[in-house]
């Protein structure tokens, strides 16, 4: 029988290439963390000086929030490839995840008015601090005592 010989080795050796893929992941990675970043100071300084004014404060959770969405829309842009698509793809995934965050927000918002409201004018749910209530003398009838 005859053997074949093979004159190239079963190890294969290539030169290691970047993709170019992995610089758009990093820079990706370095946007992240400084939007992060950004956030938790922005927390801190809220935790740090809790008497600062009520406007300054809303103003920091609003900055936080819209950091936070930009990051929402960048890791959905990037990872899931969102950013590559159509735009009428695009519009069939945001419009009904805006409408949902719409209807949970509007949802929130009725569901507290109807509760003041509830409390206000139903009279069932009033207390009432004014009804006078008999006390018994102390002694007067003792549970299980027969006479």
């Amino acid at each position: 029988m005859e053997q074949h010989h093979h004159s190239i080795s079963p190890e294969i050796s290539v030169t290691h290439a970047h993709d170019p893929s992995t610089k758009r992941i990093w820079v990706t990675f370095w946007i992240l963390l400084f939007i992060t970043v950004i956030e938790l100071l922005l927390g801190l300084c809220m935790y740090w000086f809790p008497n600062m004014a009520e406007w300054l404060h809303l103003a920091v959770k609003g900055v936080i929030i819209i950091l936070s969405l930009s990051k929402a829309f960048y890791i959905v842009s990037i990872f899931m490839h969102l950013g590559d698509e159509i735009r009428n793809m695009i519009m069939t995934i945001v419009v009904p995840l805006m409408l949902f965050v719409w209807f949970i927000g509007a949802f929130l918002w009725d569901g507290h008015s109807w509760k003041n409201l509830r409390n206000d004018y139903d009279q069932y749910k009033k207390e009432e601090p004014t009804r006078k209530v008999e006390q018994k003398e102390h002694g007067a009838e003792k549970p299980g005592h027969l006479q």
